[in-house]
């Protein structure tokens, strides 16, 4: 996305408009502007969000979406292991790429689900995490069940 900046006659030019009409679309909000002084500033993304241009792609994102269901776990090692996983998830080091998880225990079935959206990297460095805490020496499940992910 490019940073450049317009004035108002800048854009009047461009668009083919009288500047009066340019200083309309920014006091009706239609055109985001920034006052320097006596004088407003126009963003190119925001002109290009007016004229209906797209905006420039970026780089590609890729996000992953995984599920792990564990079982065998009663009430309060799921609790545990859910703290663990969304304080490991809040304190990812990435903040324009974050982790969002979900935990839902079923007491009925013994059963928890991970639900885990975001970057490939950090989901898999946290899958291998929770792959430690329950089956690494004295891990939650050590000598229990399978987790199945």
């Amino acid at each position: 996305m490019s940073d450049d900046m317009y004035s108002v006659e800048q854009v009047a030019e461009l668009l083919g408009l009288h500047v009066r009409t340019v200083r309309g679309y920014i006091r009706a909000g239609r055109l985001p502007a920034v006052r320097i002084g006596k004088q407003y500033r126009i963003a190119r993304a925001d002109l290009d969000t007016l004229t209906g241009r797209p905006a420039p792609v970026g780089p590609a994102a890729l996000e992953v979406s995984s599920i792990a269901q564990v079982d065998g776990l009663d009430r309060a090692t799921a609790d545990r292991l859910a703290t663990l996983v969304l304080a490991t998830a809040n304190t990812h080091h990435d903040p324009a790429r974050p982790l969002r998880v979900q935990t839902v225990h079923d007491e009925e079935r013994h059963r928890m689900k991970i639900v885990i959206l975001g970057d490939a990297a950090a989901t898999a460095d946290l899958l291998h995490l929770l792959d430690a805490v329950l089956h690494g020496e004295g891990g939650l499940l050590a000598g229990k069940g399978t987790a199945d992910a």
